[in-house]
């Protein structure tokens, strides 16, 4: 069986400065073979300026071995006419970008990879990664739901443009992003300059052990709470670190709570993420039964989610991960010098954080 082919989807709004890094991607000396599909209608197609279309040949040879492939159909059918011509040795490549038009939520195309069997067998979804315009993006993610999917599903961001705003705008508009999707390092990329490491190979939907939650992150949620509410004096840490995020907060946050630590700003987005920890191991029945039924309701809500659970019984790490209603979980290494602990991520639209929070820690053994 051959080696899947790892796929990057490249997203963000018109604009964003998509189309200089793929440019520099398709230009570069970098030794990889890279397919590009391009499903991009609208004002920056790739091919107006750097490819001679003929109407007839849907795919053209770059100078570096690069092929890009202009797409205005189904993408299931792209994938699997580039397989074909693959393996009849018409062309060669070792791993596919697609980009999507700058209004797409990019939740459909994940999907993808996961519900279409032929597509499965052959490519691996590898990464979301998200392009965010550092002039716009504040108002484009104020008026369309599309951009705050877009930062949602992002498993890393690139901020552009960041040269014509100021630093203090910058800093803002990573704080934003920070609260809509803790799990996804956001770089700044200028004119397409970074790094090929930071693109590829992020494994953002392999079952992993490691959980990245931004620190900067966890530290303002910690803040938030330490100062929202008046708790842990008289308990030990063990029960103080478990209602953090549990009933505590059923008391009095609003929805938008995550946001009151940055006054500077009045930004409510709809895409939101949440955090919940636990010294205390799940019991596997119950946990099992409540994430069924908030899939089952907020299938359509979640964006991305994921995280390292302790359940009871089970002397090793045990990984969760999921795309909407798509959730997969698998057994991963042993809890060996660390103290066992949960850690869960979820990254959704106008999710009931409070419930999901206190429905988790009704789960524990």
């Amino acid at each position: 069986m051959s080696k899947l082919i790892p796929v990057t989807i490249l997203t963000g709004f018109l604009g964003s400065g998509k189309t200089t890094l793929l440019k520099r991607i398709l230009n570069e000396q970098h030794g990889m073979k890279i397919a590009v599909i391009e499903n991009e209608f609208g004002e920056e197609n790739i091919d107006n300026e750097i490819l001679v279309q003929d109407g007839r040949e849907q795919i053209v040879q770059m100078s570096n071995g690069c092929i890009c492939c202009t797409i205005r159909g189904d993408l299931v059918q792209a994938l699997s006419t580039l397989m074909t011509r693959r393996d009849a040795g018409e062309i060669e490549f070792d791993r596919v970008v697609i980009e999507t038009t700058g209004v797409a939520n990019p939740g459909p195309v994940a999907q993808t990879f996961f519900m279409d069997d032929e597509i499965a067998s052959r490519y691996l979804l590898d990464a979301v990664i998200t392009l965010v315009d550092a002039k716009h993006a504040n108002l484009q993610l104020d008026k369309q739901e599309e951009a705050q999917r877009q930062v949602g599903f992002a498993d890393a961001i690139f901020i552009t443009k960041s040269d014509l705003v100021s630093e203090a705008e910058v800093a803002e508009l990573r704080h934003r992003l920070l609260h809509m999707n803790p799990r996804a390092p956001i770089r700044q990329a200028n004119f397409g300059e970074t790094p090929i490491d930071t693109i590829f190979d992020l494994r953002g939907f392999n079952l992993n052990a490691k959980l990245e939650i931004d620190p900067e992150f966890l530290s303002a949620d910690d803040h938030d709470h330490d100062h929202g509410h008046d708790h842990g004096h008289g308990h030990d840490h063990e029960h103080e670190h478990e209602h953090e995020h549990g009933e505590h907060c059923g008391t009095d946050c609003g929805h938008d709570h995550s946001h009151d630590h940055h006054h500077h700003h009045h930004h409510t987005d709809r895409i939101a993420s949440f955090v919940f920890r636990s010294d205390k191991p799940f019991h596997y029945g119950k946990l099992e039964e409540f994430l069924s039924g908030i899939l089952a309701v907020y299938g359509e809500k979640l964006l991305r989610y994921k995280g390292v659970l302790y359940m009871e019984g089970v002397d090793r790490k045990v990984v969760f991960q999921g795309v909407h209603q798509l959730m997969g979980s698998d057994v991963g290494a042993k809890w060996e010098d660390e103290t066992p602990g949960t850690k869960m991520v979820f990254i959704g639209v106008d999710l009931p954080r409070d419930a999901i929070l206190k429905g988790l820690g009704n789960c524990l053994a």
